[in-house]
């Protein structure tokens, strides 16, 4: 396997967190984690080849069915995989089938020479109090992934752990989806779980204090449920979802300086 200073081919696989909701927009174009991370990698050995095969909305399974064959036609030397929370909202939620699937791309992955690296989620209801009920479901599956990851040697970044991931300044208004700012930080989380020249611990400190005093909490959290969980929960029920009709947005190995989207 190459060392980190010899990524040469970086994929991508997952949802709408490494497609990059919540770092750029639909118009201007998304940038996220995963372009983020790639940056890092590029910093590192310069001449890298990327790809993104992440569709928003996508479970864990569909990644699987979906991104995984695909991932490995592109022969990567390191790839992200990085799925399941959108298996946590849902009513019929089963972690051991979902790490299950994370595992099938670990494993498939390191057979055919690839490093591979993932996330832990962190408890959405430090972020959005409604929400509290999921986090004994995140819990196991960090778990699950945790044990999932060891057994394949694959990386881990911790980015469920350092308290700064509560900071609202880390997400966007709808709570699901990290900010720029908590794109650029599981970014650097990555690269220092890989072990990339330059990554540190920085990532897990506390952001500054805010220049502003916080809304309302109660105000704050009544916005969040009609601007966003209502909608979402009238997606669910209609069987929809926010990445029907959509493909990858960078199907193919390019230069990073190449535009994807």
């Amino acid at each position: 396997m190459p060392t980190h200073t010899e990524y040469r081919r970086y994929v991508a696989l997952g949802d709408s967190q490494t497609e990059g909701l919540g770092d750029g927009d639909d118009t201007a174009g998304l940038r996220g984690f995963a372009d983020r991370f790639a940056g890092h990698l590029e910093a590192a050995r310069p001449g890298l080849l990327y790809a993104n095969l992440a569709v928003r909305g996508r479970l864990a399974g569909q990644v699987r069915a979906e991104q995984l064959g695909p991932a490995l036609a592109l022969r990567p030397d390191i790839a992200t995989v990085v799925a399941g929370v959108n298996d946590v909202l849902r009513p019929r939620f089963a972690a051991a089938d979902v790490a299950g699937h994370l595992e099938e791309m670990f494993a498939a992955l390191t057979a055919a020479g690839t490093h591979v690296a993932t996330v832990t989620f962190p408890d959405i209801g430090r972020i959005a109090p409604l929400a509290r009920p999921l986090a004994p479901r995140l819990l196991e599956l960090n778990e699950l992934v945790r044990a999932a990851a060891a057994r394949h040697g694959v990386f881990v970044a911790e980015t469920a752990l350092p308290a700064a991931v509560a900071d609202p300044r880390m997400w966007t208004e709808d709570r699901l989806h990290a900010s720029s700012l908590g794109h650029e930080r599981i970014a650097a989380a990555l690269a220092h779980a890989v072990g990339i020249p330059g990554s540190d611990d920085t990532w897990t400190h506390p952001l500054p204090p805010p220049d502003a005093l916080r809304r309302s909490a109660v105000a704050a959290e009544l916005r969040w449920a009609a601007a966003f969980l209502g909608p979402w929960l009238g997606r669910r029920l209609r069987g929809r979802s926010s990445g029907d009709g959509r493909t990858a947005k960078r199907p193919d190995l390019l230069p990073l300086a190449s535009s994807g989207t």
